[in-house]
């Protein structure tokens, strides 16, 4: 049995279509410039939530795709995010990203992590890999996110931003700005995976009222052929993907796949009923193992450890 997915309610009010398009489009100009036709594809398919940043570099053609489709812009929910090495220039940024979107508010609008970097270019990113790679090693004290959030709290006040949130913070990061913080984030986007459930943090952000998004939810090839996934999806006559979309919305998370194939893109909003043994099953398959954002050799990642991010 297949069925379309819920809604869900940010703490805001606002509700969102249970899956996301995930817009990563690329590295090069050409391969950005190709992703307003599988944004086109995927509004026709109805999608309705959109999670883009300013750093891939597809805000224009997201915004030039829903103009494009008729769809009335209400009906469609934009998410992007401030980029780590802007945290010094927010209201540039943000004002940056309305621009590229061609419209005048974000329906969600969020931090994409929570460490600062300043490159030496300051506020454009350097066009050598080697600079950017030494400046990963620049991170600043200040702003911290705490310092940051007070700014987007500015923005949500304003209406330009209609929500706002965080990316790949954990419990502990979450607790540090709850001490500052006037508003409650509406949505926390980090990586989950069966592979990496983050019980915990889904369960602690129910309580608090956000919101969970997952990047990556499908875990990539590694988990998709994981023979309990592989096992439960003949079972449900589903891919491994739908499979473990269902997964996530089943855990009342909302998952945020990539994908410019218009058929999978269906096939990512068609989703079987999992019954409650089946998901128990898949969050079973924990590793606690991140497989895009995972630490170096030395437990390092962009610059933090671990203990920073809270993910130890």
């Amino acid at each position: 049995m297949t069925t379309g997915v819920p809604t869900f309610k940010l703490n805001t009010g606002a509700e969102f279509s249970g899956v996301a398009l995930g817009c990563y489009g690329g590295f090069t100009p050409e391969e950005i410039a190709q992703s307003k036709n599988w944004f086109l594809t995927a509004l026709k398919a109805g999608y309705r939530t959109f999670d883009t940043a300013q750093i891939y570099g597809t805000e224009g053609t997201l915004g030039a795709a829903i103009k494009e489709s008729g769809i009335p812009r209400e009906e469609v929910k934009i998410v992007t995010k401030l980029p780590w090495h802007r945290c010094q220039y927010i209201e540039r940024s943000f004002n940056e990203s309305l621009t590229n979107l061609g419209f005048d508010y974000v329906d969600l609008y969020l931090l994409h992590f929570p460490q600062a970097v300043s490159y030496p270019t300051g506020y454009d990113i350097p066009t050598d890999a080697e600079t950017t790679i030494k400046s990963l090693r620049a991170f600043l004290e200040k702003p911290s996110f705490n310092d940051n959030w007070a700014v987007l709290e500015k923005l949500y006040e304003s209406g330009k931003a209609k929500a706002i949130g965080v990316s790949n913070f954990s419990i502990k990061t979450l607790e540090a700005l709850a001490k500052t913080a006037k508003i409650t984030p509406a949505a926390n986007q980090v990586e989950i995976s069966p592979y990496c459930a983050q019980e915990d943090l889904v369960e602690y952000c129910k309580q608090k009222g956000i919101l969970v998004m997952a990047y990556s939810p499908s875990g990539h090839e590694k988990v998709r052929k994981d023979p309990t996934i592989v096992r439960l999806a003949e079972k449900y006559n589903v891919s491994a993907n739908q499979l473990i979309m269902a997964w996530h919305v089943a855990r009342g998370v909302l998952p945020v796949p990539k994908s410019a194939d218009p058929e999978r893109q269906k096939q990512n909003i068609t989703l079987p009923k999992l019954s409650p043994e089946d998901v128990a099953e898949i969050t079973g398959l924990d590793k606690n193992e991140r497989i895009v954002n995972k630490p170096d050799e030395n437990g390092v990642l962009y610059g933090w450890t671990m203990e920073q991010y809270g993910w130890a």
